[in-house]
């Protein structure tokens, strides 16, 4: 396991003279930053009064709580205030996961788990791999796999990578680029089913024995539902992908045993994008990879190791019910008693008149910057502006934390203890050691919920104790962890264990070698190409098998005309989201800049470091070229997490993708940050 440049410029973050010391207080405008130092014991008063206030007055749901992914472990996090507050009789909670909603959606509905990936180190038994939308080399993407891309290339797997981008995967691994317009993955996959089965490539046993309703699929693809064969050109004229090239790969992939096609989440973050993973995984069942060795189902990758978090920690009987909740594929029903969090500003601004479950009155906002990284901040801005009371829990002066009304400061990774395991259930655990004393008058997550449940009155053992037995419950709650780690006192020495793998596990091995004894956690018992679930929601935008969709802002949205240029939001090299951004070490690695294509920035009279305007008509930035041939013509592209910083006329200066995007979630919950248009002006000061 080797750090990257994030991770070895964290001791920044610890020591950074920007870092919040003391508890502040607002004593100037929303959101111009102006604080006032205060005691402790004056902000946790002031916190707690204003939750009792706000529940008495309006009832607990008018308190929206947001914890997010801003810290690293799972004690320390957004568990300890959700259970506060849980306590204190409720809140209101947002659903959706910005990173792979869509995916999350298309393995219940395909394979009824998220458990559907294997470990990394079964891509040295692939011949072929296919990385569709995926960039490791920056993004990671579960620890070492560009690691074992590099052992799988040495021993002669062909690596391709269809990308709007030629990412630095794309320069480092791949035997070939495959440039795709945004939001038309889905169309590509389709075309790519066309062939196989046109040319009678598709694996027949397969679909035969392991899945159900293909028929209707082959259908759609066929023409046979509405007339339109979804052949290769007919691709080509959505996706910018030769006809031609999408035959070879149709049957490239078809016929080189074993291939794994990893879809990476980006494509999924569009406006239909549940419809890109679902035919993704209806590849993967065509071609007879799912369960092998070398293989992929092509689902939400997560591996055959465990939960990401402990089943039942903290779980009340409304808790399960919730769960519950987000495993259902109704998302309309489950939007109406839990906004989802891309509509969250006019859960605010419009609340119950405008059929939201709630009127929000006050926010509690932990382990995240919501302002910065939730769609359309412009709105974001407005709805912050209208609550009575904001409390935010932070390390820096974020965006989001300039609009607090009481700024808490909280400890870092480094000055308390926690237990960490890695996205996608990657085959080891983390115990993080304390290794600093706290920075004086900062507190740890559990030592502010502590307080603050003494003040309202929250008598419960959880808030009584202490650190290390917290964390030891946390590991016993999730069970094969603890099986695994064995020796808690060692584990806790040492800091870390790697679970030692013979050889790489598999999900769906067992289903695929005894089919009988191992149905798939569907309700066919089968991977369901079809979906009786999807169909029973008699939705026209969730249809119940994959089928491309044109996505609104996408190629062909009027409104390209005005905006014509396709915007995706990338993950940055030097940040982890809004992590970072402001860390001097990093800064310097690769600055924040517009990708725009040679052709297109000629055409608007922009040379490589000029300053550009971004705009539609929900905001716009300003931030520098990048030009570069490395973006295919029609596609921008800005890095995601530079924190909002808005000059005296409301234009963003810090390149902030999200004053770009849109807030409207996709049909099956996906966050639509890479479907936007936009137009790029080059920019000229005023005088």
């Amino acid at each position: 396991m080797r750090a990257c440049a994030r991770g070895r410029a964290y001791r920044q973050q610890v020591y950074s003279p920007d870092r919040l010391r003391f508890p502040l207080k607002r004593i100037g405008p929303r959101g111009e930053g102006q604080f006032e130092r205060i005691s402790w014991d004056e902000a946790l008063d002031t916190v707690a009064t204003k939750l009792v206030q706000i529940k008495e007055t309006y009832g607990p749901q008018a308190i929206w709580v947001h914890t997010y992914s801003g810290h690293a472990g799972l004690f320390h996090g957004g568990l300890i205030v959700r259970q506060l507050l849980r306590s204190f009789g409720g809140y209101t909670s947002c659903w959706g996961g910005a990173s792979a909603e869509g995916s999350v959606f298309a393995s219940r509905a395909t394979y009824g788990t998220l458990s559907t990936g294997h470990t990394r180190d079964d891509l040295v038994n692939s011949r072929l791999i296919l990385l569709w939308g995926v960039n490791p080399a920056t993004s990671i993407y579960s620890t070492n796999t560009s690691f074992y891309l590099v052992q799988a290339k040495e021993v002669g797997a062909r690596i391709i990578l269809i990308d709007p981008r030629y990412t630095d995967t794309a320069a480092t691994l791949a035997d070939q680029w495959i440039p795709i317009r945004p939001g038309t993955d889905a169309a590509m996959m389709v075309a790519m089913a066309q062939v196989m089965i046109a040319e009678k490539l598709h694996d027949r046993r397969f679909l035969d024995k392991y899945t159900s309703g293909f028929e209707k699929f082959q259908d759609y693809v066929m023409g046979i539902e509405d007339g339109v064969v979804k052949t290769p050109a007919w691709a080509e004229a959505k996706t910018g992908v030769p006809a031609a090239t999408i035959v070879s790969l149709a049957r490239e992939y078809a016929t080189t045993k074993p291939a794994a096609l990893i879809p990476g989440y980006a494509p999924g973050r569009t406006a239909f994008g549940e419809q890109y993973h679902r035919a993704a995984s209806t590849l993967a069942a065509m071609t007879g990879n799912v369960g092998v060795h070398g293989g992929g189902s092509a689902g939400f990758e997560r591996g055959p190791v465990g939960p990401m978090v402990p089943p039942s920690f903290f779980e009340t009987k409304d808790g399960a019910t919730y769960k519950e909740q987000l495993k259902a594929l109704d998302v309309a029903r489950r939007h109406h008693a839990h906004p989802h969090v891309c509509r969250i500003w006019d859960a605010i601004l419009e609340g119950t008149a405008g059929g939201y479950p709630s009127d929000i009155k006050m926010a509690y906002i932990a382990f995240a910057n919501p302002l910065n990284q939730l769609p359309n901040t412009n709105k974001g801005v407005k709805a912050l502006q209208k609550l009575e009371s904001i409390v935010v829990q932070e390390q820096f002066m974020t965006a989001t934390a300039r609009f607090a009304d009481i700024l808490l400061p909280v400890s870092t990774i480094w000055e308390r203890n926690d237990f960490a395991r890695p996205w996608l259930s990657g085959p080891y655990f983390l115990y993080l050691n304390k290794v600093i004393e706290p920075v004086p008058e900062v507190k740890s997550d559990l030592e502010i919920c502590r307080e603050l449940a003494a003040r309202l009155g929250i008598h419960e053992p959880f808030f009584d104790i202490a650190e290390e037995e917290g964390i030891r419950l946390l590991v016993q709650g999730m069970g094969d962890v603890m099986e695994e780690v064995g020796d808690f006192e060692k584990f806790k020495r040492e800091g870390v264990h790697k679970i030692r793998l013979p050889s790489p596990r598999l999900c769906f091995k067992k289903q695929i070698e005894d089919p009988e004894s191992n149905p798939f956690p569907t309700p066919s018992g089968k991977i369901e190409i079809y979906c009786q679930r999807i169909a029973d929601l008699n939705n026209p935008d969730i249809p119940s098998i994959p089928e491309y969709i044109e996505p609104w802002e996408g190629p062909g949205d009027p409104l390209r005309e005005k905006y014509p240029l396709q915007l995706i939001t990338i993950h940055h090299k030097t940040r982890a989201h809004s992590c970072f951004d402001n860390n001097p070490w990093l800064n310097g690695l690769e600055p924040q800049s517009l990708w725009i294509s040679t052709g297109d920035a000629q055409s608007r009279g922009i040379n490589n470091g000029d300053e550009v305007r971004v705009f539609n008509h929900r905001g716009e930035t300003i931030v520098q070229a990048g030009v570069t041939e490395r973006i295919m013509p029609g596609v921008v592209a800005l890095g995601e997490g530079a924190w909002y910083r808005p000059d005296k006329k409301g234009r963003d200066r810090a390149g902030s993708p999200n004053v770009l995007t849109r807030d409207q979630y996709s049909p099956g919950g996906a966050f639509p940050v890479n479907t936007s248009l936009v137009q790029v002006e080059r920019f000229t000061q005023e005088k």
